[in-house]
């Protein structure tokens, strides 16, 4: 395993484009010392390694999202009844860049 040091942290967040102060590099240091401690400790317990992987501490088989179904679609007027703004037909939203 890489050693995590200050040079590191600041390489990562260099290449995620942000910065912090020397302070806060310093908190973060510690604090990816504790979790890299925690690793260790839970790769000693027998086992560790035969058990699979989860992404959430309990099943769930509960789905919130709604079958894909083909619907007959919105007309023009249904669309942008309730926009803002409209041009020509569609809705005019403000220039992002």
């Amino acid at each position: 395993m890489k050693e995590v040091n200050i040079e590191t942290l600041k390489k990562a967040a260099n290449s995620l484009m942000f910065d912090m102060s020397d302070e806060q590099y310093e908190q973060l240091l510690k604090e990816f010392q504790i979790v890299l401690k925690q690793m260790e400790v839970i790769g000693t317990l027998e086992g560790v390694d035969e058990l699979e992987p989860m992404t959430f501490p309990f099943d769930n088989s509960i789905t919130y999202l709604r079958k894909d179904e083909a619907g007959v679609p919105l007309n023009s007027r249904e669309a942008t009844k309730n926009a803002k703004e409209v041009l020509l037909g569609q809705i005019k939203l403000p220039k992002v860049i």
